[in-house]
């Protein structure tokens, strides 16, 4: 690479996993705190340093020194949450910033210092903005290339073009960031950074390998990392605020139409389009309402317009409060309307189903359903999604329409449907598992193999088998079965003979954990009606678990 590094800005936020910990957690930054990872400190407040805490002390040796000493867990999550409206800020002034990491930010000078004025003047007016807007200090440090930069930060300096060679000469080898490095370079007489930028690149490269020429390069003022500088993201929420408080269906419809139209626009002219809806209501009393809606397609500006008139509907026509089945309603009308694009893809993003787009049947199906969520809410009307499990029961989950359909445990994938699953059943309904048959598995011992049971009963029937002799069927904790079976009664009804059975097959889960362990043995019969049924025995005990076509 040749040329000069960019003049590069640099915002630093000193101790910031501290002040991070104050914004999130609460923790006063003004007491002695110090953030640990892995039992070592990594960052400490100024009352921490001035009790002799460092970078690197181990916790006891930390607490020793500082009695008083609060501690808190190193949280990256949290340092990155609390440092986003620091970004936002400096983004308000500047753009092209790029995040170095939680605490420090990036930017190009050259922008920023003829419009504001000189470099100087660009960095007051960064760091007093950040302070007005954030109540956060920070100081900015101006040189050339992002490594100079940031250590220019730390004084709050701003070094010369050209300077940063001669800038960077004086400093330790520590400041290199690497520790193993910079203990070996420590042995080997290297001290600062300017021996070290003295050594020949080809004997660095030999010696230290690639991490240390690159080290070599820093530490000669060569930092030729292009910024990575982030793009803000766009606003693509809408929102409505209307004088009269909104309280009957029609007034609703027609604001939704609107507001709908908006939000649709809007993504169109960003070339993207969303799969999920939340809609936010502020009623005139300050109540708010919220609610999500999914779609397995892309929402069109019909589409999101029908959604937000059934919300608004189910929200307005709700019950009184007083033994309705509904959600209660609104105490007063709505004064404020929301729309948050979630779920935000580019328009090509979404591959239409095998066989094309949507039936029309299918959408229609699709928007009564949602509007009988909108109305009950989304647990009103859910599907079965298939999944792994040795059991009938374990493959089936029932997730409420329009939500991610992910089974609980690995198997099969859920085929795709011509219109909404007919079984929009409450969950202690029967759920048909018959499709399964024919899917692919993954395999899991103990699995009853296909033919998969028609109906799998929510709760196991109580039953009892004999053979022919009148005496119970047994199986023993090796598999052994005392006798062919040959009569089943089911709870109090009369016995019906047994034509036909096949196992045992036995599964034994979750034996770690004595509390959720299941021990027991499955069988499938044909009785002489024709009835077949899937049988299990746990404890003594035999179940009907689930009958066959």
């Amino acid at each position: 690479m040749s040329g000069a590094p960019a003049r590069t800005l640099l915002l630093w936020c000193p101790d910031w996993p501290v002040l991070a910990a104050e914004i999130v957690d609460g923790v006063p930054a003004t007491d002695p705190v110090a953030v640990l990872h892995a039992n070592r400190v990594v960052a400490c407040s100024e009352r921490a340093r001035a009790e002799g805490v460092r970078r690197g002390l181990r916790r006891r040796e930390a607490q020793g020194r500082c009695p008083q000493l609060t501690v808190v867990d190193h949280d990256p999550a949290r340092d990155a949450r609390a440092f986003e409206p620091v970004v936002a800020a400096v983004e308000e002034v500047v753009a092209g910033v790029e995040v170095i990491r939680p605490g420090a930010c990036a930017l190009a000078a050259r922008g920023p210092s003829r419009y504001l004025g000189g470099e100087e003047a660009a960095a007051e007016r960064i760091v007093e903005h950040v302070a007005q807007t954030c109540a956060v200090e920070s100081q900015v440090g101006i040189a050339d290339g992002v490594f100079a930069a940031g250590l220019a930060a730390r004084d709050g300096r701003i070094v010369a073009p050209g300077g940063t060679p001669e800038f960077l000469a004086g400093l330790p080898v520590e400041a290199l960031g690497r520790p193993t490095l910079t203990d070996l370079l420590r042995r080997l007489g290297v001290r600062t950074l300017g021996d070290f930028a003295a050594l020949p690149a080809g004997d660095v490269l030999a010696r230290f390998g690639f991490d240390g020429a690159l080290a070599h390069r820093l530490a000669a003022g060569r930092d030729h990392r292009p910024l990575a500088v982030r793009q803000p993201p766009a606003d693509l929420t809408v929102t409505a605020d209307h004088d009269e408080p909104i309280d009957r269906v029609d007034a609703a419809a027609f604001a939704a139409r609107t507001l709908a139209e908006q939000l649709h626009e809007r993504l169109a002219a960003h070339g993207l389009a969303c799969t999920r809806l939340g809609i936010e209501a502020v009623t005139a009393h300050g109540q708010e309402l919220h609610r999500v809606w999914r779609h397995d397609g892309l929402l069109t500006a019909a589409a999101i317009a029908d959604r937000v008139r059934w919300q608004l509907d189910g929200w307005l026509s709700g019950s009184n409060g007083r033994g309705g089945v509904r959600p209660a309603r609104p105490t007063a009308g709505i004064i404020r309307l929301r729309l948050v694009p979630d779920g935000v893809l580019a328009q090509a993003g979404l591959q239409p189903g095998l066989w094309g787009e949507t039936g029309e049947e299918r959408e229609r199906a699709h928007r009564a359903l949602s509007r009988v969520q909108g109305i009950l809410g989304p647990e009103a009307v859910v599907t079965a999604v298939l999944g792994g499990g040795r059991s009938p029961a374990d493959q089936v989950r029932l997730v409420p329409w329009g939500d991610e359909r992910l089974p609980a445990r690995p198997g099969p994938p859920t085929l795709p449907t011509a219109g909404p699953p007919s079984a929009a059943a409450a969950p202690e309904r029967a759920v048909s598992t018959r499709s399964r048959a024919a899917v692919p598995v993954p395999p899991w011992p103990g699995r009853i193999p296909p033919p998969a049971p028609a109906v799998v009963l929510p709760t196991p029937l109580p039953a009892a088998v004999h053979d022919a002799a009148g005496e119970p069927v047994v199986v023993s904790a090796r598999l052994a079965v005392s006798a062919a079976p040959a009569r089943l009664t089911v709870g109090t009804g009369r016995p019906a003979e047994i034509t036909g059975w096949v196992g045992p097959w036995p599964v034994d889960e979750r034996w770690w954990a004595p509390a959720e362990a299941r021990r027991r043995a499955r069988f499938q019969v044909c009785l002489a009606d024709g009835a077949a049924l899937l049988l299990a025995v746990e404890g003594g005990q035999w179940l009907v678990e689930a009958i066959y076509d």
